[in-house]
């Protein structure tokens, strides 16, 4: 089905306003967008799972109408359930009497930066991928007029799979053979995101296209500064962070900045960066193949390796490399270690990963930033969602910044590693991650562990990175 886009015509169409259902109760899920893509399942610990809830962000009768108009096989009445919510664009699975369903997303109803959010640009980069070979959601309709529910919305595709957000649920939804599965799956689909013809996929004007590396430290470090300032004047103690500081003689996000700076690797190419891209940020099918790759609200053309060192920042072999999540998934027995993941990229890709640590580096650095625009923003009263975690996000942030320097100092992806791939990248060149690897010690400070317990299994919410590019 062709995507539509719609704005200016409000409500208007034969037929009369549709009536609607919104669903009795309260169900707020976090976690990553409950899905969208091309196949349908259904079983214990899939996104289907969650219940219905009522429809915040949405006025029911107007946007019923307005999918009965725009979006073909959707006859009303509908239900709504929020799906994916907090800090991010809200997802709602929107359910059709006869049993259709599609999936609508539309920025949060609290505060929103300025850039952040961009729900339309959204719906055009899923537009432009959908004929390629990246699994997106299927476009179907866009919504610019601020008068049907008070901000943009677009309507995709709708698919129930499993989403892998923690050790448990890799346990529980895939066995061995998947994990592995999963895991190759997720690396050819960077790889063929960024071999994407971007002028031929009508995205060669998305935004800027060089200096991505260089636009993105220039940004953040702005970001960061106002944000540290803006929460040195709330007088709130940190001692976590304030350690940290002493230890390096100043603050580690802004000397790994510095570092960072001085020394920009030099893009091969230019590609589509998702600008998130990690294990749940997609959706598998039971056998774990990625059937959509979720979550494009910081997309930007830019130096794809940037995907990439981000891909390592998140992929733990032990809950003691992970600093977001207690339980990290890829800790669990059958996933492949960074080395066997950056050997993969590159044979699938044909790119050079001799600098694949100034990249990872980059990656802690950046999500330092994000988490402490995130802190800076609860304390401020600004922020939106659930604030389960955000109390821990600034001694993260510090934390992030001293890994960054660890990666520049090292040249590995690890501290204490030995494995290679056109360079040190993995700590203890042991293959294959498993269970072993979730036991083992590594190095680490007690500000980190401490800090991850706080912010328990959650992780960092998608959505929280402000801008697009």
């Amino acid at each position: 089905m062709a995507s539509q886009s719609a704005a200016g015509d409000g409500n208007s169409c034969a037929g009369g306003p549709a009536v609607a259902e919104a669903p009795a109760g309260d169900s707020a899920i976090d976690g990553p967008p409950a899905g969208t893509g091309r196949a349908r399942e259904s079983g214990p610990g899939l996104v289907s799972g969650s219940a219905p809830g009522s429809a915040p962000g949405i006025d029911v009768l107007r946007v019923s109408e307005w999918i009965s108009c725009n979006v073909e096989g959707m006859d009303a009445p509908f239900t709504y359930e929020l799906v994916a919510g907090g800090r991010s664009n809200l997802t709602y699975k929107v359910t059709a009497a006869g049993g259709a369903a599609v999936a609508l997303r539309r920025p949060p109803t609290g505060h929103v930066l300025p850039t952040a959010h961009n729900v339309v640009r959204e719906h055009r980069v899923i537009s432009g991928l959908w004929p390629t070979p990246v699994p997106v959601p299927e476009p179907l309709a866009c919504c610019e007029d601020l008068s049907v529910t008070g901000a943009p919305f677009f309507v995709m595709g709708y698919v129930d799979g499993r989403i892998i957000r923690n050790g448990d649920d890799a346990e529980r939804l895939l066995d061995v053979p998947g994990r592995r599965k999963a895991s190759w799956s997720l690396i050819d689909t960077l790889a063929e995101l960024h071999a994407v013809d971007v002028d031929a996929a009508g995205l060669g004007d998305l935004g800027p296209r060089d200096g991505y590396i260089e636009r993105q430290l220039r940004r953040w470090i702005g970001q960061y500064e106002a944000s540290v300032a803006s929460v040195e004047a709330s007088a709130l103690p940190r001692p976590g962070r304030d350690a940290l500081l002493s230890r390096h003689g100043g603050d580690p996000v802004v000397l790994a900045h510095g570092r960072l700076e001085s020394a920009v690797p030099q893009a091969q190419r230019l590609g589509m960066v998702h600008g998130d891209y990690r294990l749940d940020n997609m959706i598998l099918d039971g056998g774990g193949t990625v059937i959509a790759l979720l979550d494009w609200e910081i997309c930007a053309l830019g130096d794809p390796l940037a995907d990439v060192g981000l891909l390592m920042v998140y992929w733990a072999s032990s809950p003691r490399e992970s600093l977001l999540v207690a339980d990290p998934a890829t800790a669990v027995d059958g996933f492949p270690s960074r080395t066997e993941l950056l050997e993969r990229y590159a044979s699938a890709s044909g790119t050079d990963l001799s600098e694949i640590a100034a990249y990872t580096a980059f990656g802690y650095w950046k999500l330092a930033c994000i988490l402490e625009g995130v802190y800076s923003r609860y304390v401020g009263g600004a922020g939106g969602g659930d604030p389960s975690g955000v109390e821990s996000f600034s001694d993260i942030a510090c934390v992030l910044g001293e890994r960054a320097l660890q990666v520049l100092d090292t040249g590995q992806v690890e501290s204490g590693g030995q494995g290679k791939i056109s360079g040190q990248v993995e700590s203890g060149g042991q293959g294959g991650g498993g269970q072993a690897d979730r036991g083992r010690t590594g190095q680490g400070t007690a500000a980190a562990d401490e800090s991850r317990s706080r912010a328990g299994t959650g992780g960092v919410e998608r959505g929280s990175a402000w801008h697009s590019e």
